[in-house]
């Protein structure tokens, strides 16, 4: 009786067991699949083979998830509103640049604009912490707002900016023994005194100012981490109007009446302006007219319709040449090497139409006697063969005609030149008639003789003093 009741729960208990539902999709997994993690060798539990060099490695605790930096670097430990050693000697700040672009320079503002990376070296004892591989540790911007960092800032600067696409580009590395490396990557536009006087056949030196705000040399000293060699430059860096020949950093105090010397830290580069731009907009056009307005010295006296548009068109031309270079150029109050140049082609360009007007004049003078002489004596001009005239000059070489070069007569220099007259016969025949060569007198006056002579050799003598003068 007893052992049927044993069997009945028995069979009771199996059948609630098989009764129970298990998950869709659950498999029974055999017994060796359960085991604890006790029972595992220690390789399985780490994740890692046994004799693999991951397992090998010593933990870092500087990599270490578990550790916040705060707590690592004991920023609530240490007042860092105040600098290392405060009340000690003052803290050598090492500092390099690398320049990435020299963009814009401006004649007109006198400044230039810079993007460089700007690097500080120091150790600040507070921010050491323990590291069984030496192995610094790296940060963004947001832990530097926690720390004390130099409080640089650029003398002269107009304008600028710390790049933050697409995050703030500042970086900082801390090393277990303390020290510190603090970049940042900046925008600056500074100022640059330019003397123009030589422009545009000048070189230009300009420099960007480094120095402490706050800090004075008794707290904070500024130097240059590998001295020259602490600038570097990119090889593509090219400017459309300027060589850079030259890049180099200086070191120096600087003293103010109101709180004292501070070191300061200069980047110098020298800049050379390129010529040929110029020499294509403003030195060859300038030429051209000076060299169109002697045209005018071949030009027969007489002919005033030629002469006057001729010299009035060139003196207009190099006014609105002048007032293009003015307009781009800042108001100075020295006069620069390009308005030498231009305002002498003016000058050159206005004698010709005075030397002209002295033509005109004294010719009109010369007429004026010469008809006061004829009233005194009888008429014995007239026309030998009457009926309709057309000349045209001949294509023979003037100089071999005879007595070209016949004496002046009152500054009046008269040249030869053949002219056929084609002499038409009456109506009745209706064709051209019978041709004959004659001779006709052009007047060129002394002072036209002389110009064709004195303004190219002065222009050209003074092209040869100013190109000698600035072109060194």
């Amino acid at each position: 009786m007893h052992t049927d009741v044993v069997l009945l729960s028995l069979l009771l208990w199996m059948v609630g067991v098989s009764g129970q539902k298990r998950p869709r999709g659950q498999i029974l997994q055999p017994y060796r699949h359960f085991r604890s993690k006790r029972e595992m060798p220690p390789a399985e539990v780490s994740g890692c083979k046994v004799g693999s060099p991951i397992f090998k490695r010593s933990p870092d605790v500087t990599k270490a998830w578990g550790t916040k930096s705060d707590t690592l670097l004991k920023l609530d430990e240490h007042d860092f509103t105040m600098r290392p050693g405060f009340g000690g000697p003052a803290v050598p700040v090492g500092v390099d640049v690398q320049v990435e672009s020299l963009d814009a320079i401006s004649e007109v503002d006198m400044d230039f604009t810079m993007t460089l990376y700007l690097r500080h070296y120091w150790k600040d004892e507070r921010l050491a912490f323990r590291s069984n591989t030496n192995h610094s540790m790296t940060f963004d911007g947001r832990i530097v707002k926690k720390i004390w960092v130099p409080d640089m800032f650029f003398v002269h600067s107009k304008k600028s900016f710390t790049h933050d696409t697409t995050t703030d580009n500042v970086m900082l590395r801390v090393y277990p023994d303390g020290k510190v490396l603090y970049s940042l990557r900046v925008t600056v536009t500074a100022m640059c005194s330019m003397d123009l006087s030589h422009f545009p056949l000048d070189t230009q030196t300009c420099s960007l100012e480094i120095e402490s705000y706050a800090y004075t040399d008794d707290d904070l000293m500024l130097y240059w981490k590998e001295g020259n060699r602490s600038l570097n430059t990119d090889e593509r860096i090219s400017l459309s109007q300027f060589l850079i020949q030259e890049f180099h950093t200086t070191t120096r105090l600087a003293f103010y009446s109101s709180t004292g010397w501070y070191n300061r830290l200069y980047i110098n580069f020298t800049l050379r302006r390129h010529i040929f731009f110029f020499l294509l907009q403003t030195y060859f056009p300038a030429t051209l007219m000076v060299m169109l307005s002697w045209v005018s010295f071949w030009i027969d006296r007489r002919a005033v319709p030629a002469r006057v548009p001729l010299g009035i068109t060139t003196v207009l031309t190099m006014s609105t040449i002048i007032t293009g270079v003015n307009a781009s150029m800042p108001r100075v109050s020295y006069i620069k090497a390009v308005d030498i140049y231009l305002w002498v082609s003016f000058v050159f360009v206005f004698l010709s139409v005075i030397e002209y007007a002295a033509v005109n004049y004294l010719s009109t003078l010369q007429e004026r006697k010469e008809r006061k002489q004829r009233e005194r004596l009888p008429c014995t001009c007239g026309v030998d063969h009457p009926g309709m005239m057309s000349a045209s000059y001949s294509e023979v070489d003037a100089n071999t005609t005879g007595n070209y070069g016949m004496r002046e007569e009152n500054g009046v220099k008269r040249e030869r030149m053949l002219v056929q007259l084609a002499m038409e016969s009456d109506q009745i025949t209706g064709h051209v008639g019978s041709t004959a060569y004659s001779s006709v007198w052009i007047d060129t006056h002394a002072i036209d003789k002389y110009s064709r002579v004195v303004f190219p050799g002065s222009y050209i003598l003074f092209n040869i003093i100013y190109w000698s003068i600035y072109s060194i």
